[in-house]
C-alpha cells in the first residue's frame, strides 16, 4: 500500500539504509527488553529493531499506519497522540523500564521530549532523531550560543550524547532542515529539585538573554525574598547546570525565606 506523508502529522519517512543502520547500532538493541518507538511510520527503523528484540511496541496516531501496523504479530500498537501516553503505566504493563526510540515529529519535539522527561522513572534510555538545533540546544554546554532552558532542564536529568548528524536527503519527502541522533540517558542520581520551580527559575532567567540575569532572575530572586548567595552579574548562558538546580533547591529552603534570618556570613543577591 502506498502512504503519502501527512503534513499535519510532520511525517518524514527515513530511507537511507545506511542511516538506519547506524541507529540501530547506536540502540542496540537486545532481546528481552522492553522497546517503544514513536511514530514508526512505514516501519523502517521498526524491521530492524525487531530483527533484534523480538518484540516491540509501538506508538502511531496516524490511523492509517497503525492499521498496518497491527498486521504483524510481533508488534503492540498504541494509536494515539504519544503526548496522552503514560509511559509509567505502560512500564508496569511490561514489567521493566523502557528503551524509547523513534524519527520524532519535529513540530512537537520539544513537548514529547518535555513529557518523558515527567516520566524519566520508567526509561532505561531514549534514542531520537531530531532536527538538529534542537539536538545541539539539548547537548550545548555553558557559554555556547545554543545554551538555554531546554540545554539546562533535560540535562539536569540526562546526560546527552549527540551522536552524528543526518542530511535531508535521507528522508522521503526530505525536510527543510538537517538532522541529529541524540541519546538521553537518564541520570542515576539525578539532584532533588522541585521540577516545576527549577522550570519557572530557568524560563525567567533565559527570558531576556542579552541583558545581566540582575534585570531578570535577580528581581525574582528579590521578589521572594530570598535571603542565599547568587550572582547576578551575569547572563543566562553562563551559568552551569549544576548552579541553576542548586539555587532552585535553595529558593525552596525555608533557611533562605524572608521570615528567617540570613546565616552569618550569607551574601545576598547582588
Amino acid at each position: 500500500m502506498k502512504h503519502t506523508p501527512r503534513k499535519r502529522f510532520g511525517q518524514h519517512f527515513l530511507t537511507d539504509t545506511a542511516v538506519l543502520d547506524a541507529i540501530v547500532r547506536a540502540i542496540d538493541p537486545q532481546p528481552g527488553q522492553a522497546l517503544v518507538e514513536i511514530g514508526p511510520g512505514l516501519g523502517a527503523l521498526t524491521d530492524p529493531l525487531l530483527a533484534r528484540c523480538e518484540r516491540l511496541t509501538v506508538i502511531e496516531l496516524d490511523r492509517d499506519l497503525a492499521a498496518r501496523l497491527r498486521r504483524r504479530t510481533q508488534l503492540q500498537v498504541i494509536e494515539a497522540d504519544v503526548l496522552t501516553v503514560d509511559f509509567h503505566e505502560l512500564s508496569r504493563q511490561q514489567g521493566q523500564r523502557l528503551r524509547v526510540v523513534g524519527n520524532l515529529p519535529y513540530n512537537i519535539s520539544s513537548p514529547i521530549a518535555f513529557h518523558l522527561l515527567a516520566q524519566v522513572e520508567a526509561i532505561v534510555d531514549q534514542h531520537f532523531m531530531l532536527q538538529k538545533e534542537v539536538v545541539e540546544r539539548m547537548a550545548a554546554a555553558p557559554g555556547d550560543k545554543d545554551y538555554g532552558r531546554l540545554s539546562v532542564m533535560l540535562q539536569w536529568r540526562y546526560e546527552i550524547e549527540n551522536l552524528f548528524e543526518v542530511p535531508p536527503e535521507a528522508f522521503e519527502p526530505p525536510p527543510r532542515v538537517d538532522s541529529a541522533v541524540v541519546r538521553m540517558t537518564p541520570r542515576p542520581e539525578p539532584a532533588d529539585v522541585d521540577v516545576a520551580l527549577l522550570g519557572e527559575l530557568v524560563a525567567v532567567a533565559f527570558s531576556q538573554r542579552r541583558k545581566l540575569l540582575r534585570h531578570t532572575l535577580g528581581r525574582w530572586l528579590e521578589a521572594r525574598g530570598f535571603g542565599g548567595h547568587f550572582d547576578v552579574q551575569r547572563r543566562a548562558e553562563e551559568v552551569p547546570v549544576a548552579q541553576y538546580v542548586a539555587l532552585a533547591q535553595a529558593v525552596a529552603s525555608p533557611s533562605t525565606r524572608p521570615e528567617k534570618t540570613a546565616p552569618e556570613g550569607a551574601v545576598r543577591v547582588r
